[in-house]
């Protein structure tokens, strides 16, 4: 037996950490005894029920996880050996990984980076990971350091968090949008150069307006994807990877056919592990390890519960940390 953070249906319902069996997994072809997972947004909606996340019930909740090999049938696995994962529908259609062991597709699992311990993989997660592959889209589209400011809304977020840091270790002006003014210290910390309030890129603009970045790192969509893409330089781009606002798109062509902005979508739930593994010898280069940290608070797995209706509240700030462990 283990303990679990179970979802359930049966018809209300229903959110506890339980001890469950090895039989209450689903099938795959790796087992991992979890150290560490985390909370992101999606987990925060799916443990609350506030979204239809979840896809199959009963659930374990928990898109990321951060452990080593217990069992494995899988050629590219041996007992012993340390993984993560991130996505793959894992938490919404196979059992997470806000438990202390889940059993999974190898074909999932990406090899834990030998400068990041289990603790330090979760810190960053999908959250971070996702701020990767934001960067690595906008690079590809041509952004090098020195042509001008670079935005991330949400700053104070997962996603922003990272996004700060990596940004500014890699030598980019960064200017952070945020609604929590007591945490201008914190973003200066991570590598912000300066701070605005979200409220500047929250309410309904001009279609085009006054062209103030070179590029966009949104986790917000809606009217403050909006603004961002109307105030985005010409030939800059956005990378749009969340919904925290908002699903909508008030938005008119201008920015794009006008100025030749790039909207760049970025998922990191169905990428291809090509794309997560180069994210993450990328993440183990490129982001300061000291800052997680600053960025990290750790709870306990009976925490999760709790901690998730206190981030879709807004009062986190960065990253959490699940223990999975006793």
């Amino acid at each position: 037996m283990f303990k679990a953070l179970v979802l359930e249906k049966s018809p209300e319902f229903s959110a506890r950490v339980r001890d469950v069996a090895d039989e209450f997994l689903p099938g795959g072809d790796v087992m991992i005894d979890v150290a560490y997972s985390t909370l992101n947004y999606k987990d925060a909606l799916a443990i609350t029920n506030s979204s239809p996340v979840v896809r199959e019930w009963p659930m374990v909740a928990g898109i990321d996880g951060a452990g080593t090999v217990r069992e494995s049938a899988h050629p590219a696995w041996r007992p012993g050996d340390r993984v993560l994962l991130n996505g793959f529908g894992v938490g919404e259609r196979h059992k997470g990984c806000l438990a202390q062991r889940a059993r999974l597709d190898g074909d999932w699992l990406v090899r834990l980076p030998d400068v990041f311990t289990p603790r330090q993989a979760m810190a960053i997660g999908t959250a971070g990971y996702t701020a990767m592959l934001c960067v690595m889209a906008l690079e590809r589209h041509g952004l090098v350091p020195g042509e001008g400011e670079v935005l991330v809304t949400g700053a104070t977020g997962g996603v922003g968090s990272v996004a700060v840091a990596l940004l500014s270790k890699l030598g980019y002006r960064v200017v952070a949008a945020s609604g929590k003014i007591g945490e201008i210290a914190y973003l200066k910390t991570l590598g912000a150069t300066s701070v605005i309030d979200r409220a500047e890129l929250s309410q309904p603009g001009k279609p085009l307006q006054k062209e103030r970045w070179r590029a966009v790192v949104d986790a917000v969509g809606s009217q403050t994807l909006v603004n961002a893409c109307a105030q985005t330089q010409y030939g800059g781009a956005v990378a749009a990877c969340g919904l925290a606002q908002g699903a909508d798109f008030p938005a008119t062509v201008m920015p794009f056919i006008l100025r030749g902005v790039a909207l760049l979508g970025v998922d990191s739930v169905m990428a291809p592990l090509s794309l997560r593994n180069e994210a993450w010898m990328r993440l183990a280069r490129d982001l300061d390890g000291a800052l997680l940290e600053t960025i990290t608070h750790e709870i306990a797995l009976t925490e999760a519960i709790d901690v998730a209706r206190e981030l879709l509240s807004g009062k986190i700030r960065g990253r959490i940390v699940v223990r999975t462990a006793d």
